[in-house]
């Protein structure tokens, strides 16, 4: 089958389009043929080698960690899925692999596809709906009536958690830049923040929690209209040493995470205010309740571009620049 391959580590490298074999299925999994794939900062990151010692890869490998397609084969222990079916997903860490022609993917994290969404939008979905979901509904357990802070709201997960906040009752404030505060405004947010010409943390304050997912500068600064007992969490880093315990990672890694979050956490604690981050996993049945909310209408997909698959390394430059509304996506067929 045809593949986007990483043969190795390296910043701003092109991957390679080439042969591989078709994925082996497992007893759990399906063997999905694979109509769209979403791109996402983490397909860069993990290619630049910067997510290394937590999710170690050895090249060659595929990337890609969003994909909707249709399922060709089942494993024998598969209840829930058929060949046929219409599927979405973003695919467990240690077995991804959207950018390619054929994946098998664990039963358990995926999803039917939502009906009235093309492929191309559904594949858009996964990842940044997963990352809102388990940061607002899971960590934040966000009520009505609380104020959230929700940082870049025209890029993937920003224009998803939008939507999802106002469904949960929240009052939404996001910042943006000048060309996309109309569209932050049609996915919902009450507050709109333009920060090429105002500073968000002396323009808000008393929100009960804030969704980072950009600098350590814009970080630290969110603990500044946080109330006391908000949550601060961040998707983008540092990682604490929880994350460091779930992912089962060794005691030097754990000491070395536990240094790099030591300062946000101190500073956070001081104002009253918790600190997390959160890397989201893959998750079937949450990505199942997502379908509920797209099938209502209470969100809709954000697609800014879709490339052909054999442009995925100039959809990928594209993703880099920042610059994209929602998300990236390629499409093979």
């Amino acid at each position: 089958m045809k593949a986007f391959i990483l043969d190795r580590y390296e910043k701003k490298g092109a991957l390679r389009l080439g042969d591989m074999p078709q994925p082996k299925l497992g007893d759990d999994e399906v063997l999905v043929e694979v109509h769209a794939a979403g791109l996402n900062l983490l397909d860069s990151k993990i290619r630049d080698g910067e997510f290394k010692p937590i999710l170690p890869y050895r090249p060659p490998f595929i990337l890609g960690h969003d994909v909707a397609g249709t399922v060709v084969r089942v494993g024998p222990s598969v209840r829930d899925f058929k060949p046929g079916d219409e599927i979405y997903a973003r695919p467990r860490d240690g077995r991804i692999g959207t950018f390619a022609e054929f994946i098998a993917i664990s039963e358990a994290d995926v999803a039917l596809k939502p009906k009235g969404l093309s492929m191309e939008e559904a594949a858009s979905i996964p990842l940044v709906g997963l990352t809102a979901w388990q940061v607002l509904v899971e960590r934040a357990k966000l009520q009505k009536g609380q104020k959230v802070l929700i940082h870049a709201g025209s890029g993937g997960v920003g224009a998803f958690a939008i939507q999802l906040a106002k469904h949960l009752g929240a009052t939404v404030a996001t910042t943006t830049s000048t060309a996309n505060i109309d569209l932050v405004k049609s996915l919902g947010a009450d507050v709109v923040v333009d920060y090429k010409t105002q500073d968000f943390a002396t323009v808000l304050s008393g929100y009960d929690v804030v969704l980072n997912s950009l600098d350590g500068d814009t970080l630290q600064k969110s603990l500044e209209v946080l109330k006391p007992g908000g949550k601060l969490i961040s998707i983008s880093g540092p990682p604490d040493p929880d994350f460091a315990r779930e992912q089962g990672l060794n005691w030097v890694l754990r000491q070395v995470l536990g240094q790099l979050s030591s300062g946000i956490r101190k500073k956070a604690r001081s104002r009253q205010v918790a600190y997390s981050f959160l890397f989201m996993r893959a998750n079937g049945r949450q990505l199942s309740q997502i379908t509920a909310l797209i099938e209502a209408g209470i969100i809709r997909p954000v697609v800014d571009r879709i490339f052909p698959f054999k442009a995925t390394n100039q959809a990928l430059a594209y993703v880099e620049t920042g610059r994209a509304k929602g998300k990236v996506v390629v499409k093979l067929k």
